[in-house]
């Protein structure tokens, strides 16, 4: 199943005693590349990434997980108590030596840094089994939607494929009829130099060596494989990605359309083979959105 490199899903899940907002966006990238951004999860990272990486072989992946604790039991809340009765004597003693009333509430004090600690409790086993499916069920979105973006581009590449082969046919055709068309322009161009004393023997070696010299049918032959191989990987059959294989193909097929074009005589030739390089310049922009 071929496959984009773009995508993003956003996905809330509630637990007992958690809720999770998780984030993700998938861009173009050579390699798998991780970027996580959020809520500290420790261990529970390098869970998400392996989840991830067994369902996105390539392109950048960013994260965001926010959480959000439901539970009274998932937090510690904890007084820095001889601190605050070292402030408070020292408060009272400052009052004695000033001859001042001081008051001071509650309120004020938790105010004082270092006073109160709020820390939030180790993720229990429970809660990071959730998240880890909560993350693969959001994963699947990506997925999902990077196959039907990928269904898009295989249609696409499909058309520029098929206007490649008919405008190939087409300088196929034209090529078979050039010796015939060089022997009869050698002809008149050596009657116009006052060279009738020619064989026809010598006449047809003389178009011969410009048929080889000019000679198209491998630079043909081989952009009709490349053709056969990229037709081969767009198949819906095909469960891998295709992403490098079609880039590596498309470089290929526009090295030999760019040799065609230089050897051909022809200006039909010629014209037909413009047309396949603008259709190959568009086929290497989509397949590097492919996985």
């Amino acid at each position: 199943m071929i496959r984009s490199m773009t995508g993003f899903a956003e996905r809330n899940f509630t637990g007992p005693g958690l809720r999770v907002k998780i984030f993700i966006k998938t861009l173009n990238h050579r390699f798998f590349d991780w970027v996580y951004k959020g809520d500290s999860l420790g261990q529970l990272e390098n869970q998400l990434r392996a989840a991830c990486q067994k369902k996105i072989v390539r392109g950048r992946v960013e994260v965001m997980l926010e959480l959000n604790y439901l539970s009274a039991e998932s937090w510690e809340f904890s007084v820095n108590r001889p601190l605050l009765e070292k402030i408070v004597a020292e408060m009272k003693s400052l009052s004695r030596k000033v001859d001042l009333p001081i008051d001071l509430s509650l309120e004020q004090l938790l105010r004082v840094p270092q006073l109160v600690k709020i820390n939030q409790k180790e993720l229990s086993r429970e809660d990071k089994r959730f998240i880890l499916e909560a993350f693969e069920k959001t994963v699947d979105d990506i997925v999902n939607q990077r196959e039907r973006e990928g269904r898009e581009i295989a249609r696409h590449l499909n058309g520029h494929l098929a206007r490649i082969k008919k405008a190939l046919a087409e300088i196929e055709r034209i090529f078979s009829r050039q010796p015939d068309r060089l022997k009869t322009k050698l002809a008149k161009k050596l009657k116009d130099l006052n060279h009738n004393n020619l064989s026809e023997e010598r006449l047809s070696e003389e178009v011969a060596y410009l048929m080889q010299r000019f000679d198209l049918a491998e630079e043909i032959n081989r952009l009709k494989s490349h053709l056969g191989g990229f037709c081969q990987l767009i198949r819906p059959e095909v469960n891998e990605p295709v992403g490098k294989n079609l880039d590596f193909l498309a470089q290929e097929l526009s090295r030999e359309a760019n040799t065609l074009n230089s050897k051909a005589q022809d200006l039909g030739i010629i014209k037909r083979c413009l047309k396949i390089k603008n259709e190959i310049e568009s086929i290497r922009q989509q397949v590097q959105n492919l996985e």
